[in-house]
């Protein structure tokens, strides 16, 4: 039976192509389906919720999730990720080593976030087997079928070393941003973040989607050009940097 984004809680943004926002921390997932092929962007903060996402996506899809994009290596974002088994795994060069060595420091920061310390546990036990196996430096094409692509740009650094925005042409463009960009609150700087190369981070994103594209924060609503090129500025006044 056919189901709609509405009735699973998502939004729909374009043909084929919606997002949710997560419970908890307010994260978005996306979904672009193509023909015979599904790609999910991000995968939850949990094994249970990226489950339940994939289950969702797959309703959507009618058909499994066959690529799994990851904007970068952060434990919301990331925990999810081996719920996805059998799905090619995309992230920006650099993030598969933070699933092997920098387990510990993810499975800390989400347990000072609140997650669970049960759930961080069975995230982090599963991740190095989720790690993503094709790592994208610069651009890379993906071929989703029937004249759908997406197109996965290695943006920055910025919010962290490793972050990876999603453009799906079309009329209107969508971009996924990942937390480089965030509608529901202050951009997060943490240890990892690079904030001198953050601003140009968002340029780069800018050139990409256009002035008509949607763009898609991790945290939030959905905004234009004009909040992603207001908060650039914002971003390089706070860290001083041009």
């Amino acid at each position: 039976m056919t189901v709609t984004w509405e009735e699973l809680g998502w939004e729909r943004l374009a043909d084929g192509i919606g997002r949710c926002r997560l419970p908890g921390w307010d994260c978005t997932a996306g979904l672009v389906i193509g023909h015979g092929t599904a790609l999910v962007v991000d995968a939850g903060s949990s094994l249970a919720e990226g489950a339940r996402l994939r289950e969702c996506a797959e309703r959507l899809a009618g058909r499994r999730v066959t690529h799994l994009a990851l904007t970068h290596p952060h434990f919301d974002h990331v925990f999810g990720t081996a719920a996805f088994a059998g799905a090619e795994v995309y992230a920006a060069v650099g993030a598969e080593a933070v699933f092997t060595g920098g387990r510990e420091e993810l499975r800390l920061d989400a347990v000072r976030n609140g997650l669970p310390a049960a759930d961080a546990e069975e995230a982090v036990d599963t991740l190095a087997a989720g790690a993503p196996r094709h790592p994208v430096s610069g651009e890379l094409t993906l071929d989703l079928g029937d004249g759908r692509q997406a197109l996965l740009a290695n943006v920055g650094p910025g919010h962290t070393a490793h972050d990876l925005a999603v453009l799906v042409p079309g009329s209107p463009e969508v971009v996924f941003c990942g937390d480089l960009v965030e509608e529901s609150g202050t951009p997060q700087a943490g240890p990892d973040a690079v904030p001198s190369r953050w601003p140009a981070a968002l340029d780069r994103l800018l050139a990409l989607g256009g002035e008509d594209a949607l763009y898609v924060p991790g945290h939030g609503a959905v905004v234009d050009a004009g909040f992603v090129r207001r908060q650039r500025d914002e971003l390089a006044a706070r860290f001083g940097v041009s």
